[in-house]
């Protein structure tokens, strides 16, 4: 406030319990009521004529000489008042054209929106000053060229968030892994992102006037307490103006605003405008993608497959790194030790015992039967080992060289698509440039 109160604690007992009355059936129905017998103005202070001359608008009659006084004392104060008390009371229109520049004040990257400007930029943007406080909004936002200092990704992920990390087409779903190479992985994460671009667009610019309208909520038709409006900016702004609130929360940048009024779920009326602001960086994203979702498939690729890495070509996949991995599958088997050794002790055991049995006791001789037969089931033993490396090895050359086949015709799938794609892709950009060109009017 421009003076301090303290001097005439009764007058501003009365002004304070007048003006939160004032709100609260600006907030019901639009009206004021009657001023209290004991409400006087307040010499310096810029609220009591500025309330005077909010009552005398809403009655119909000229504001000039109370408007006067308030200006003189505090000219941008009495204009935001002005502009957001008319616009919650839904009398927009009423309000002059000088006011609302006076009243939002200049607007800078540098600086933090202030809540007056924030509660200003969210009643022009909800159609509380008809099509001229949106114009107005728009032509204070574009003067910023924003586009000129913004980072392209921050805005293409607060338009479509939850982005998927790898996006695996349909030719690829056998081997999603293939979808992850930079080369394969560019044009379809291109073409994706262009068709949520698109609809998101489309979302936000299909939204129908009846939801954008100027009747509501400023309007307020159908009489809500003014207690269910707390939250709501320009009442909170207002509440703060005339001491009836805390001091107001932190403040946020231009780039913040913009931003969260771009994501899903924002106010359908700030994302029009944040959208027309963000025009001229989405022009650029949907080139850069349709560029992008053009780019050829490379002429060999190199996958991992089974753990080893194969080349793949249009003709074939590679047999010099075909050889190479199976080379890799075999040395992987341990080998068995070229000699066995503890079968061949085992049998001289045995040969040992049956030779000693025959001047000593049967017994012996069954030892040595015992160590030929364990001898026997060593051999044995290793030879399944043998047979059953071999057959691993075999299925996994063999699972391979599958692998590398259909890998090959996958590719072979890709590039079919890309025509597709790439059409799809030149369709989203012209459709995305289409919608965000109509400009003001449909913000």
């Amino acid at each position: 406030m421009s003076t301090d109160l303290t001097a005439s604690p009764q007058a501003a007992n009365e002004l304070r319990r007048y003006a939160e009355a004032l709100l609260a059936h600006l907030a019901a129905n639009g009206s004021a009521p009657p001023a209290p017998p004991g409400f006087t103005d307040i010499p310096g202070h810029w609220l009591p004529p500025a309330v005077e001359a909010l009552v005398t608008i809403l009655a119909g009659d000229d504001p000039l000489e109370p408007l006067s006084r308030a200006a003189s004392r505090d000219q941008q104060q009495t204009a935001v008042f002005l502009c957001l008390a008319l616009a919650v009371a839904g009398h927009g229109s009423r309000i002059h054209a000088s006011w609302l520049g006076t009243a939002f004040g200049d607007l800078s990257l540098d600086r933090p929106v202030s809540h007056g400007q924030r509660a200003l930029w969210l009643a022009a943007a909800r159609g509380a000053y008809g099509p001229a406080g949106k114009i107005f909004v728009l032509r204070k936002l574009d003067a910023l060229a924003v586009q000129e200092q913004a980072d392209p990704r921050q805005w293409v992920q607060a338009l479509v968030p939850g982005e998927p990390s790898v996006v695996v087409p349909a030719s690829l779903v056998d081997f999603p892994e293939m979808a992850e190479i930079p080369e394969l992985a560019r044009p379809a994460q291109a073409a994706a992102r262009l068709t949520r671009l698109r609809a998101r667009c489309e979302e936000i610019t299909s939204a129908r006037q009846s939801d954008q309208g100027s009747a509501a909520p400023l309007a307020n038709s159908g009489a809500t307490p003014a207690a269910t409006w707390a939250e709501d900016e320009p009442l909170a702004v207002l509440r703060a103006m005339i001491g009836l609130s805390g001091p107001p929360g932190p403040q946020a940048s231009l780039d913040s605003h913009l931003l969260d009024d771009l994501r899903p779920g924002s106010d359908p009326h700030l994302t029009a405008i944040a959208l027309h602001v963000a025009a001229p960086i989405l022009r650029g994203v949907a080139e850069e993608l349709e560029s992008d979702s053009r780019l050829e498939p490379p002429p060999s690729v190199t996958v991992s497959l089974l753990g080893h890495r194969v080349e793949l070509r249009p003709e074939g996949p590679d047999e010099e790194s075909l050889a190479v991995a199976e080379a890799a599958i075999s040395a992987a088997v341990p080998a068995p030790p070229r000699a066995p050794w503890a079968p061949g002790l085992l049998v001289l055991g045995g040969l040992t015992c049956l030779v000693a049995a025959f001047p000593t006791h049967p017994v012996t001789a069954a030892a040595g039967v015992v160590l030929f037969a364990l001898a026997g089931w060593l051999l044995w033993q290793r030879r399944e080992r043998v047979l059953s490396d071999a057959a691993y090895v075999a299925a996994q050359v063999s699972e391979l060289r599958e692998l590398a086949d259909g890998a090959v015709w996958a590719l072979h799938a890709y590039a079919r698509e890309a025509e597709g794609r790439a059409k799809q892709a030149a369709e989203d950009a012209t459709d995305i440039t289409r919608l965000i060109r109509r400009g003001p009017r449909a913000a």
